[in-house]
């Protein structure tokens, strides 16, 4: 819904062959988001995290023992688990908030075929994900509709590319959502990616992409850090919307 210039930036601990990354779009005319109970955070093993935050004075929060929430400029909530870091990838689950897990469950599970890992009826939660190894997916019950807000995201996960055409004609037969039908996306100098967007029963976005056109895109870029620190230095966006005498745009 932002016609306008933005910036997209993939931030993780690794590359996304095997690592969780999140992305982080910046849109130029937006000041601030109206955030909703759709997405409730990312929970992270990392005493390292803990550390670097205290050392900041970043504020953190006790939760329960062991495990810290901090939050975000933007206002999104991080869940720090103070031990060692996994030498694989050391974000550990999203957090995702649903209204009917039952539903939800079915969705997630029985359609889009995701391992069932903890299920607790009691505490109105589920966690599921594709391979051991991988970071997991947490629906958690929110007591009501979920609100997407004006910062809503979406999810991705790549796969074999002749998984896609079998992932829509389920949809299909199944009167789910298809927000974008299967689709073929140019990069120019780059791979051409394949992808499907669906939207499970509350609304959320799940991108499903080819994964032999997605490794191409997905190299981890050397000059990734110097990249971004440049852009970053180079946008004088504030200062302009200041000389305007114009306040940045809420969403």
């Amino acid at each position: 819904p932002y016609d306008g210039k933005w910036s997209k930036t993939m931030v993780g601990y690794g590359p996304e062959d095997n690592h969780f990354v999140a992305e982080l779009t910046y849109n130029y005319g937006i000041g601030e988001y109206r955030l909703g109970n759709d997405f409730l955070g990312i929970t992270l093993v990392s005493s390292q995290a803990v550390s670097n935050a205290k050392k900041m004075g970043w504020p953190l929060k006790e939760v329960t023992t062991g495990i810290f929430e901090a939050e975000a400029p933007g206002g999104y909530f991080f869940y720090l688990e103070d031990k060692e870091q996994l030498k694989q990838d050391p974000v550990l689950k999203v957090t995702l908030g649903v209204s009917d897990l039952q539903k939800s469950f079915f969705y997630w599970s029985d359609l889009l075929g995701m391992k069932i890992y903890e299920k607790d009826e009691k505490k109105q939660r589920a966690l599921l994900g594709y391979a051991d190894n991988q970071c997991k997916l947490e629906l958690k019950t929110v007591g009501g509709a979920v609100d997407h807000g004006t910062a809503f995201g979406r999810i991705a996960f790549s796969c074999a590319k002749e998984e896609l055409p079998n992932i829509e004609a389920l949809m299909k037969k199944e009167n789910q959502k298809i927000l974008t039908p299967l689709v073929s996306l140019d990069t120019p100098g780059k791979a051409t990616v394949q992808v499907i967007i669906l939207a499970d029963p509350d609304g959320h976005e799940i991108c499903f992409v080819g994964d032999e056109a997605f490794r191409d895109l997905s190299k981890v870029d050397p000059n990734g850090d110097k990249l971004l620190d440049d852009a970053m230095v180079a946008d004088n966006s504030d200062k302009w919307f200041a000389a305007q005498k114009m306040k940045k745009a809420s969403a």
